[in-house]
């Protein structure tokens, strides 16, 4: 997980009483931790994406020199 991204608490605690009793979570809790991992993980694609962009540019400007 990158720094700038934070887990809220009630998420963690859903995912929490996920991992200890599965059939304890309701759909929409299904829901939630679905939605936040989904959002943590284009967030994530996003900074890579943006982070090859700028390996692309600095290569063209170094052959332009």
């Amino acid at each position: 997980m990158s720094s700038n991204e934070k887990t809220s608490a009630q998420v963690s605690a859903i995912a929490q009483r996920a991992q200890q009793n599965p059939k304890s979570v309701t759909p929409d809790e299904i829901q939630a931790l679905a939605a936040s991992v989904l959002n943590q993980n284009s967030d994530r694609n996003r900074q890579q994406q943006q982070g090859q962009q700028r390996g692309q540019q600095n290569q063209s400007d170094q052959q332009k020199r």
